[in-house]
């Protein structure tokens, strides 16, 4: 990496899509540093990836849920760091057999990507800790993988009802390390973007042979 690169601070709002893929052999090179955003259908993932990078456009939504059915990669200004957006998890109208093709190559990615540095899990305040959620809590604690919670749509809760919200969902998840994160975040307000940002730059700024040995 140049001098000047290094010198660099990582950018979010230079966030600018690179490449979509359906499989692991469609990915950019494995190397450098990169965090994956998953969430179920209409958690409000897409939403949380644009208000974090302050690009309304960057990642798809809609209002039909599950349609994000690719791997989306999105480089920074930091050479080969990158965000990825998972295909979402739900009630996508899809055949089966593509709803399995999918899930079957995204296991791939969580799997054998050797760079990723951790994983964001988007769940909706309002109906955490699906068995979605479960499932992808209980994939990173056997995996080592760092993780964070965007418990998102708090300003869908008055602020009483949502810190106890929060407070359920950390005692809910208190016997797994991999947690490492746990921000309350709303997309609308802009609630828990500048704990986002800090957490991601640490994950995606930290040294490589450091991350392999938190992996």
């Amino acid at each position: 990496m140049s001098a000047d690169l290094a010198q660099k601070n990582l950018s979010f709002n230079s966030a600018r899509f690179m490449v979509s893929a359906s499989r692991l052999d469609e990915c950019p090179p494995d190397y450098g540093a990169e965090v994956a955003f998953a969430g179920r259908s209409n958690a409000g993932k897409s939403s949380a990836i644009n208000t974090i990078t302050a690009n309304g456009k960057l990642a798809r939504t809609s209002k039909t849920p599950g349609r994000t059915r690719l791997i989306n990669f999105f480089s920074l200004n930091r050479e080969n760091c990158r965000l990825v957006d998972l295909p979402g998890y739900g009630y996508a109208k899809v055949s089966r057999d593509m709803k399995d093709d999918w899930q079957q190559h995204l296991g791939h990615y969580l799997n054998d990507r050797r760079c990723l540095r951790g994983l964001v899990l988007v769940m909706d305040i309002r109906h955490p800790l699906t068995d979605f959620d479960r499932m992808m809590v209980e994939w990173c604690q056997h995996n080592n993988l760092p993780l964070m919670i965007l418990a998102t749509k708090s300003d869908k809760l008055k602020f009483g009802q949502a810190k106890t919200a929060m407070q359920d969902i950390g005692r809910r998840l208190k016997e797994f390390s991999c947690v490492h994160h746990l921000i309350m975040f709303s997309a609308t307000s802009k609630q828990g973007v500048d704990e986002c940002r800090a957490a991601l730059t640490a994950w995606l700024e930290a040294p490589e042979d450091a991350a392999e040995a938190t992996l």
